[in-house]
């Protein structure tokens, strides 16, 4: 994972973490925050300090904050649904549950970061209930009252829309203002956060030289983002058979309203970016498509070649689906080649034992996104970028008709980004019909055709030039 690393992190710096999947990014920020351990022969060198004195293992990590989209699926896997108050206060005595009563004191300690945070209004809601992007800063607040000296934000800006983005970008810039130190690990030129001071890049486990963080750094990052696929001018294909139709569809998720009064189809031929803030419902709206969630009472939702009464898992061995969520369920002890045979079966491991074609298809997949050495590994031993491709691998594993896609690209860095994009182009251009959810526009494939804007609760198509 990580091999010869020699770094020196000083308080009040900001440091940028990059490089490519499965570089060592996630490792090293949990290997600073102490949630893993560095072998024996090189434990030694691993210091921490507060000012002359040194502190060992368990004394420097009340001043370390991790934060990652593994640790904001750890609540999902766990089902730990606590109110947002609790899970801020559990920051301050730095525990994954509420393990005393909140005094007064850490009281008004937590009531001043919510107020920092703008999360004074959610204080009651439970966890389960918020949308991706107040998780995340639910998730900040917490770090932010443990008072650490470092934050390590691995991908912290994944998932969010320009709104959280903004109101993130604020909250690092007050901490910085007060001495916050950071160590962020990113992708994107536009995830690094503003006030970063150096820079340092991990290839293969191997530490690149450390350097001050100039603009020159955050353009060469972001080339790879310039191109945005323009969406076709002409009038789409009306010609191809409807594979999904909507019905005055009105979806509810954990008994609150996400969507009303949909009306809407997908045919053959056409291809959808779907596109909405935090909380519009995008993934709600996968997952209604996928067959995870049903429409409420007086709604329809039809799909070609499953009449009423077909077993909803005929229809998903139809279709590839890859969701931030799926990647959540992933926590369970399985090997990465049965992760991706499971597309074939449209369960999460294996319901039966896999079939040669089943082991021909996943063996093909893995090898083509370059995870064949992970074939024996557990999900949790991948990086976040390898493993979103294991789901990727295994929503194609199937050889489906339709593919729903949430986010698909997050996590990953910029190589595997264009290879997927071109992977994508390909499939709609064999017949795949593609349903893509993103925040980033330069992340959708050519060959788009349509795009659909959630807002308040409602579906809205767009035209091509608003959708670019």
């Amino acid at each position: 994972m990580l091999a010869d690393v020699s770094l020196q992190f000083a308080v009040g710096e900001r440091w940028a973490l990059i490089g490519g999947n499965g570089a060592g990014k996630t490792q090293l920020l949990k290997l600073l925050a102490t949630d893993v351990w560095a072998t024996p022969a090189s434990r030694a060198g691993l210091v921490y300090r507060l000012g002359s004195r040194c502190l060992d293992r368990r004394e420097a990590r009340p001043y370390l904050a991790y934060l990652g989209a593994e640790r904001q699926d750890q609540y999902a896997r766990h089902d730990w649904n606590l109110p947002v108050r609790e899970i801020v206060a559990t920051g301050v005595h730095g525990t994954d549950l509420l393990l005393t009563p909140i005094t007064p004191a850490v009281a008004r300690r937590v009531d001043a970061m919510l107020g920092v945070c703008g999360l004074k209004t959610l204080a009651a809601r439970r966890f389960a209930s918020l949308s991706y992007g107040q998780k995340r800063l639910c998730l900040l607040a917490r770090a932010l009252v443990q008072q650490p000296h470092w934050l390590l934000l691995d991908e912290f800006y994944n998932g969010l829309d320009e709104r959280f983005r903004a109101r993130i970008d604020a909250i690092l810039e007050r901490a910085r203002r007060r001495g916050q130190s950071w160590i962020a690990a990113a992708h994107r030129a536009v995830d690094i956060p503003r006030g970063t001071t150096h820079l340092v890049e991990l290839v293969a486990g191997r530490a690149g030289k450390p350097k001050r963080f100039r603009r020159a750094d955050a353009v060469r990052l972001a080339r790879h983002a310039r191109e945005i696929p323009a969406f076709v001018r002409r009038p789409a294909r009306r010609t191809g058979r409807v594979l999904v139709r909507l019905r005055d569809v009105d979806l509810y998720v954990e008994y609150r309203c996400v969507l009303r009064q949909v009306a809407w189809q997908l045919r053959r031929g056409e291809h959808w970016a779907v596109f909405g803030a935090n909380g519009a419902g995008k993934s709600s709206f996968l997952r209604l498509l996928y067959g995870d969630l049903s429409p409420a009472l007086g709604g329809e939702i039809v799909r070609a070649g499953s009449p009423r009464g077909t077993p909803i898992a005929a229809w998903k061995r139809r279709v590839g689906f890859v969701s931030p969520e799926l990647q959540t369920d992933y926590a369970i002890d399985v090997r990465v080649a049965d992760l991706v045979a499971s597309g074939r079966q449209a369960s999460i491991g294996l319901a039966a034992e896999p079939s040669g074609a089943d082991r021909r298809a996943a063996s093909h997949w893995l090898a083509f996104f370059g995870l064949k050495s992970c074939a024996q590994a557990r999900p949790r031993e991948l990086s976040y970028g390898q493993l979103r491709r294991a789901l990727i691998a295994r929503a194609l594993a199937a050889d489906p008709e339709i593919l729903l896609l949430d986010e698909p690209l997050t996590g990953l860095d910029p190589r595997h980004r264009a290879m997927i994009k071109g992977l994508l182009s390909g499939l709609m251009a064999q017949g795949v019909t593609l349903v893509m959810a993103v925040h980033h526009a330069e992340d959708l494939p050519r060959g788009i055709t349509h795009a659909l804007r959630l807002h308040n609760r409602r579906a809205l198509p767009m035209d091509s030039d608003s959708a670019t």
